[in-house]
């Protein structure tokens, strides 16, 4: 059994790994006329350094997969979203011809109507 003495709990590495993303992630302090002597932060040990960039890769390994699955399940919706109002728009088209086809009277009737213009209106 390893005695604690020799080797640093878990305990203690994430005390300092927190301790390490306070001291990246504080503010500056307000601007004041005066100047405040800044104290020297605690130097980072080569142990916690990589614990940081080791829980860094972890976290964006996690949200990478995350993003991933959900891509996987929404990307079959988003296609047949798609594909559906394609073939909305393909049958749209196709009845407007088929009814133009069909249906030759609207020129008559567009004919009538604007016969009476003084414009002259070929179709």
């Amino acid at each position: 059994m390893i005695s604690s003495s020799s080797s640093p709990s878990s305990d203690d590495r994430l005390a300092e790994l927190v301790s390490l993303l306070f001291s990246l992630l504080r503010s500056s302090p307000p601007s004041s006329p005066r100047r405040r002597r800044r104290t020297a932060a605690p130097p980072v040990s080569p142990a916690g350094f990589a614990s940081l960039l080791l829980g860094a890769s972890l976290a964006l390994m996690i949200f990478g997969s995350a993003a991933l699955f959900l891509g996987f399940i929404l990307i079959p919706w988003v296609l047949g979203i798609v594909l559906f109002l394609h073939l909305v728009g393909v049958v749209s088209n196709l009845s407007d011809f088929w009814m133009s086809v069909l249906c030759p009277i609207r020129k008559k009737i567009f004919c009538q109507l604007f016969s009476r213009l003084p414009i002259n209106v070929d179709l």
